[in-house]
């Protein structure tokens, strides 16, 4: 059996007058990522993790931001059509372990749901997907609330 393993990471700065979406669920916030997509930093940086697995590239050489097609795209569609890429290659995920980087919002009572929403598309068990989160005690950018980032690991299993 042939295991592949990756690593992604995202960053986008957070605005007034945007949703906050994160691994595909809208949590209530004054700010939003800013970005060509909904700016879901954590579901960008799955997809990420499984591109790089199998190197076929990173989410940018996929789903350009210069693409009008993928303006203000959800980003579970960017994450199915990865996942897609990496069944037609016959592979599956074993599992997942991410890392969000933020002060605010609290996010722990999200990470059921978030996993539930990864889990349905990945067609894997929740139990599957790890969603962690940490501040920067008050460090650079994302300690001042001015962006956040996050970054995942995938464990990929050839079928």
């Amino acid at each position: 059996m042939s295991f592949r393993i990756g690593f992604g990471i995202d960053f986008h700065q957070l605005v007034e007058g945007r949703d906050f979406w994160l691994g595909g669920v809208k949590i209530p916030y004054h700010k939003g990522a800013l970005g060509h997509s909904d700016a879901d930093v954590l579901l960008h940086a799955i997809c990420d993790a499984m591109l790089g697995a199998l190197s076929l590239g990173d989410i940018g050489a996929h789903f350009p931001d210069t693409d009008n097609s993928f303006k203000n795209i959800d980003s579970k569609i960017l994450l199915k059509k990865t996942f897609d890429l990496i069944k037609q290659k016959n592979y599956s995920i074993v599992n997942i372990d991410t890392t969000v980087c933020l002060e605010e919002p609290k996010i722990k009572k999200h990470a059921d749901e978030m996993r539930n929403v990864i889990a349905a598309i990945l067609e894997i068990e929740k139990d599957d997907i790890s969603i962690k989160a940490t501040t920067t005690e008050k460090m650079g950018f994302a300690g001042r609330g001015e962006g956040l980032v996050a970054y995942a690991n995938v464990l990929l299993k050839k079928n």
